[in-house]
């Protein structure tokens, strides 16, 4: 009886076979429709990831549509207005344009009051801004720790610095102020240039009327190397020495150069008397109402773009030296001049200071 059942069931079996191969020889019209799918979505995978490749770091950004507003304090062809359309360009890009940021030069967000523009930040009335510690010390003089007179040898020194604890206690001021430092980019080594005569020592300086920022340490120093230091705004800075208002003023090569002094400026010093670094602040507020996702995209866009912009000036001050040369500028080099003169004369700087600055952020500053 088992005999007969397993010959039953075997011919029964043998036969829906038979049938099914007969019906689709290549397979249920099931099957062919399920390896299809599977193969287009694996080829729609691929693409997938190809695009997502290509399109690099674009996110999706829930915030809704809005644009930036970043104030610099130089001309829209100098490394700082450049470092911030670099960071402009890194925040549209990667927040698939919702978000865009206008660069304003020459301090045009604030009609060219440098001080006023970091009021402006501070208040909310201005979202970003991209200025030197120097027009930062007008709203707190501990900003002035970074430009102390011949704190720094060379640029290696300043970055492990500014990456360090001292970048930190930096930001942790620009937070009491209601400002998020994002970055700090580079002014440089300031350098003093004058149509009247060769600087090359402390006496040298003596009565000249030189421009300096609104920083009541530079003029202090100023006054303590016997110059006559005074402030104006930046936009007035070229006629006043074309017209011989002043005889000089000291700002890093890439400002002499984007500003064009080196038309109406005779002589320049490269005594690199204080390092000028270019903060990025963002008002906290306006940061704290944007997503975390875009409050990382707007750090990691301004970390770049300092980058960027550091290593712009210092391959481009080369250059820029160069150009002055051929154009007649006297180029005194640090080397050839008596900078112990000038220290001794800055002395009192530090001594004014401390008390000011506080003795343990100027140490952290020269560890």
């Amino acid at each position: 009886m088992k005999k007969q059942l397993s010959v039953i069931l075997g011919i029964f079996f043998l036969g829906m076979t038979i049938c099914t191969g007969c019906g689709n020889k290549g397979g249920s019209d099931t099957d062919d429709k399920e390896t299809q799918l599977a193969t287009e979505k694996k080829d729609a995978g691929t693409e997938a990831d190809k695009d997502s490749k290509d399109a690099d770091d674009v996110v999706d950004i829930p915030d809704k549509e809005m644009n930036l507003k970043i104030g610099t304090s130089a001309g829209d062809t100098s490394a700082i207005s450049q470092g911030a359309q670099y960071f402009a360009d890194l925040v549209e890009e990667r927040t698939g344009g919702k978000i865009t940021v206008k660069v304003y030069p020459s301090d045009s967000i604030s009609a060219g009051n440098q001080a006023k523009g970091i009021e402006m930040l501070m208040s909310g009335s201005a979202d970003m801004t991209f200025h030197s510690n120097l027009i930062y010390s007008v709203v707190d003089e501990r900003f002035n720790v970074i430009s102390l007179p011949w704190l720094f040898d060379d640029y290696e020194d300043v970055d492990s610095t500014l990456t360090g604890d001292a970048g930190d206690a930096i930001n942790e001021i620009l937070d009491e102020k209601g400002i998020v430092g994002l970055g700090f980019a580079q002014n440089g080594f300031r350098q003093v240039t004058n149509g009247k005569r060769e600087i090359k020592e402390v006496s040298d300086l003596e009565g000249l009327k030189i421009r300096v920022n609104n920083s009541k340490m530079q003029i202090s120093l100023f006054q303590a190397m016997g110059a006559d230091p005074l402030n104006m705004n930046f936009p007035e800075v070229f006629t006043a020495l074309q017209q011989g208002a002043i005889d000089g003023q000291e700002t890093p090569v890439d400002i002499i150069y984007s500003a064009k002094f080196q038309e109406v400026q005779k002589y320049i010093s490269l005594w690199g008397y204080i390092y000028d670094s270019f903060i990025m602040g963002i008002n906290k507020e306006k940061m704290e109402s944007f997503s975390p996702e875009l409050q990382q995209i707007i750090r990691d866009a301004a970390e770049e773009a300092c980058e960027y912009q550091r290593t712009m000036v210092r391959e481009k001050e080369v250059e820029q030296l160069k150009e002055f040369k051929e154009a007649g500028v006297v180029i005194t080099q640090k080397e050839d001049m008596d900078i112990d003169s000038f220290k001794k004369a800055a002395e009192s700087i530090y001594e004014e200071y401390e008390p000011i600055i506080g003795k343990d952020l100027i140490e952290l500053f020269q560890k």
